[in-house]
Order: structure tokens, then C-alpha cells, then sequence
């Protein structure tokens, strides 16, 4: 399994950094001292202090501490026609996927990562015909292979009208497109960038959303303006699908709703 793409510092850093507290606002506010405050920050693992700084920072210290302890790891029932590809990008891995109808082969790209070939692999291999490309945002690491895919599958791409990507289209928060029998429909989960957009799978053969880094198995993408915002966003948007459907997010492993509910330290 993809390791998750944060631990128990990465998210108090998150908290922090949303919140607009740097080392001794944290210390002030959680009552602990600027030492403890730091260690955690550097990955010490304290239980008692970091289940103190979690509430101070209006994080779930129990799902604080099972991240910390190593406890979540989220699983998920392998589909036959949703694959996670996972490229390196600059020290760091991300993801794009691919969705198909098994019987009529209508398929859908979200994001391209940093390398175009293991996508066009799996297209090739299940003979997909693949009506567009969707960009959750702009970020670099999450578009690298735009231009290959684009020229090689001749499809049309797109963005999201609040951040749009140069030779793509933009569609707004509320549009409907399709993949085969699955629907594709745009909702709009801004913080880590002001477009950033969740593309929620419906239909019979699959339930998933594809968050981009506004939602990651145990974590959230970096949020600095609108920090209360984004969570609600998320809560509203993603949180309100059904506890079965798949999240599939930009960076780490695939999750579930209910499972991020249930584990995720951010709600």
C-alpha cells in the first residue's frame, strides 16, 4: 500500500499553519511548553503532549494518536475498473487515476501526474476510449503530463474555472459530465487552492470522488487562507457522500468516506 502521505507532525504543522499559529502561539494556547511544542513538530512522539496540543488546536486527539501509533491504515475493496497510478515528482509521489466502463470502455482521466506513460499503459492495455481529462487544480506535480496526454489521446482537457489551466476548457462547480454509464460531477472543494475541485463518481458500477489534495487518508492538503472554509467544504461536499464511496486523493492511499470520518484527526 502507498504509505499516507502525512504523520501525526505533518498534521500538527496543517493545524497550525491553517490557524495562523507559529511555535509559541501554539505553546500559549495548548499550555505546553515551547520545547514540547517543537519536538512534536519534529516528529517525537509524546502522548500526553500531543493529545494536549491536538485539542488546542481543535484537532480529534484520538484519531491524533492511532495516526501517531501507526493504527490507521485505511482499506479499500479493489475495483476492476478505477486504478490509482502513483508517479515521483520532486522527492514526493502523486496520483492520477483512470476510470472505465468495463463493457463499453468510456473512460475518464483525473490529473496526470509527473509521467504520462503508466497511464497510457493501462489505456492501450484495456483499449479505453477516454472522453476527457479533469484536473482537481493547478498545482504543477498534478498536471506535468498534460501536454503528452493531451496530444496522444486527442481529447479534450479541463479546468476549473476559478484557477484555469492554459489548453484546457473550465467547467464550474455543478457540471455533469459522463465516462461510459458512470457520471462525473464537479463540486467545489477550495482551500489548498481556490479552484480546487472534488469530481464525485455516481452511477451503479462505482461510487468514488476524486479529492486532489483537498482530502488525503488521514490528513488534509495545506490550507493558509480559510482554513474554517475549507473544512466545512469538505464536510459539506465529501463528507455527505456515502460512507462506502472510495476517496481517491492526490497523494497516499485511497480511502473511504466513513473511513476518514471516523479516523481523519481534521473532523
Amino acid at each position: 500500500m502507498i504509505p499516507l502521505e502525512d504523520n501525526f507532525a505533518d498534521v500538527l504543522g496543517k493545524a497550525m499553519a491553517g490557524l495562523g499559529l507559529g511555535e509559541d502561539d501554539a505553546s500559549r494556547r495548548s499550555s505546553l511548553p515551547p520545547d514540547a511544542v517543537r519536538a512534536l513538530l519534529r516528529g517525537e512522539f509524546d502522548e500526553q503532549a500531543a493529545l494536549k496540543l491536538a485539542g488546542a488546536l481543535g484537532l480529534r486527539a484520538d484519531a491524533l494518536a492511532r495516526l501517531a501509533r501507526g493504527e490507521y491504515l485505511p482499506t479499500v475493496t479493489a475495483t476492476v475498473n478505477l486504478a490509482q497510478v502513483t508517479t515521483p515528482y520532486k522527492g514526493m509521489t502523486v496520483n492520477a487515476y483512470v476510470l472505465w466502463d468495463p463493457e463499453n470502455r468510456g473512460a475518464a482521466v483525473f490529473d496526470t501526474g509527473a509521467n504520462a506513460a503508466p497511464l497510457l499503459a493501462i489505456i492501450e492495455r484495456e483499449e479505453l476510449d477516454v472522453v476527457g481529462i479533469f484536473l482537481t487544480h493547478s498545482h504543477t506535480d498534478h498536471i506535468q503530463a498534460l501536454s503528452v496526454l493531451k496530444n496522444r489521446l486527442d481529447t479534450d482537457a479541463w479546468s476549473p474555472e476559478q484557477e484555469p489551466v492554459h489548453g484546457t476548457r473550465t467547467f464550474r462547480p455543478g457540471d455533469l459530465f459522463n465516462a461510459g454509464r458512470h457520471f462525473i460531477r464537479t463540486r467545489l472543494t477550495p482551500g489548498h487552492t481556490p479552484g480546487g475541485t472534488t469530481f464525485v463518481i455516481e452511477g451503479a458500477l462505482l461510487s468514488a470522488a476524486i479529492t486532489g489534495d483537498a482530502l488525503f487518508a488521514g490528513s488534509i492538503g495545506g490550507v493558509r487562507k480559510d482554513y474554517a472554509g475549507a473544512l466545512a467544504a469538505i464536510r459539506h461536499e465529501i463528507f455527505s457522500l456515502p460512507d462506502g464511496t472510495i476517496v481517491c486523493p492526490g497523494h497516499g492511499p485511497m480511502s473511504t468516506v466513513g473511513q476518514e470520518k471516523e479516523n481523519n484527526p481534521f473532523f
